[in-house]
């Protein structure tokens, strides 16, 4: 794991609470990022203890993020809407895109303070790259945010990404009419990516107890069954290989983290095209 960030080494963002584990942190030290502080490490400990595959599920859910946005881009996206994205730091979209699409523009979005914070400062240099304060339970407040349609232009092809997002809107019609908005603001010829925890293929006693001591985070989150996952792509093509786990997904190679075990990935994830 890479040293992490400990509060006078690093510039501490403007409104940022130490005070209660952020799960934006959290993921970030699981990834062996820097801008996570002693109580989320100690935070990501606890939760590695119940589950012991904690660390490595970010490791393979920030893996097909970048498979996702790597295809996307080679698909000619040129424009991404990253939800739910936290902090922008290891393997995030807008560097992975722009290996491909060098003038690749990226929006990202989250809920957390803190994470907006972290990256208003990592991206303060970067005109082709901004990060907005927002609910994605309020979809029209991110679709209408002035600051998106500077950078996005609806009226061509955007790469949606909801990677690691719906499973913290706890209520599924909720879940469902929030990813439907999103889908219909997009013009034929986008992509979404979309990846969800899950209870299915994995210990249900271990993962409930997990879910329980998910809520000392700013942000809970609930598991959900492939079924209602299948139902976040309707109206959409799904590409090959179709909702998998997410080792599944167009992996790199044979020895990919957790290709021969995908289940214990617990996510279902996908990619898919709008007609």
């Amino acid at each position: 794991m890479a040293e992490q960030a400990d509060q006078g080494h690093v510039q501490l963002p403007p409104g940022v609470n130490l005070d209660q584990p952020s799960v934006a942190r959290v993921y970030d030290y699981m990834l062996g990022g820097y801008h996570n502080f002693e109580i989320d490490r100690q935070t990501a400990e606890k939760f590695a203890a119940v589950f012991p595959d904690f660390g490595l599920t970010a490791r393979v859910n920030r893996a097909f993020l970048r498979r996702a946005a790597t295809f996307l881009a080679l698909q000619g996206i040129d424009q991404f809407l990253d939800l739910g994205s936290g902090i922008p730091t290891v393997g995030n979209v807008h560097e992975i895109v722009r290996q491909y699409q060098p003038e690749a523009r990226t929006v990202y979005v989250d809920i957390e303070q803190v994470a907006i914070a972290h990256a208003e400062m990592l991206l303060a240099d970067d005109p082709g790259t901004i990060a907005i304060l927002a609910d994605v339970r309020h979809p029209g407040d991110i679709l209408d945010h002035p600051r998106v349609r500077s950078l996005i232009d609806f009226t061509r092809p955007v790469g949606l990404m909801a990677v690691a997002l719906l499973h913290y809107v706890l209520d599924d019609d909720e879940a469902e009419r929030v990813i439907d908005t999103f889908k219909d603001a997009l013009p034929s010829g986008s992509y979404c990516a979309i990846g969800v925890w899950t209870y299915d293929d994995a210990p249900r006693d271990i993962m409930e107890k997990y879910a329980q001591m998910t809520r000392v985070l700013t942000t809970p989150g609930a598991p959900r069954s492939r079924e209602k996952v299948m139902r976040y792509f309707n109206g959409l093509d799904l590409l090959e290989p179709g909702l998998v786990h997410g080792p599944q997904w167009r992996p790199d190679g044979p020895d990919d983290l957790l290709l021969d075990e995908p289940g214990r990935s617990v996510n279902w994830v996908g990619v898919a095209r709008k007609p």
